[in-house]
């Protein structure tokens, strides 16, 4: 695991422009600032930090009683396996209080598994464009 890096289990300062600048890295789109914000306020953020730089974010939906997701995970691409998506995985399990779901894009199974994760459900999706 990366020593430089620290975490937070539940961010609630984690500032939209922060979490936009690592969104731009992983999954570069066109966001909208105002309803980012929002979504970030319906979930609970794992991050982690190298100085005041985001590199890692893990986001939770719960309804804090029957049902729990990972909405995503994002690290860095120079921060992949260095031990902080595992780090992010294992701090959203022990902050989530339900058992967790997730859809994992293909050829990320391994990933998952080896965090304990185990194949459940099959998943699926209905697009909606992205809302501006």
């Amino acid at each position: 695991m990366d020593k430089a890096v620290q975490y937070k289990s539940d961010d609630r300062e984690l500032g939209t422009a922060a979490f936009l600048a690592l969104v731009q890295q992983v999954w570069p789109g066109t966001y909208s600032a105002e309803r980012t914000r929002a979504a970030l306020a319906r979930t609970l953020n794992v991050t982690a930090w190298d100085g005041d730089c985001l590199v890692g974010c893990v986001r939770l939906l719960t309804d804090g009683y029957l049902f729990g997701t990972v909405t995503e995970i994002l690290v860095l691409p120079e921060y992949r396996r260095r031990g902080v998506g595992s780090k992010l995985m294992e701090l959203a399990w022990e902050a989530s209080p339900t058992s967790l779901f997730l859809g994992a894009q293909p050829g990320k199974e391994p990933f998952f598994e080896q965090l304990g994760y185990q194949p459940s459900l099959a998943s699926y999706h209905r697009k909606k464009p992205r809302q501006k």
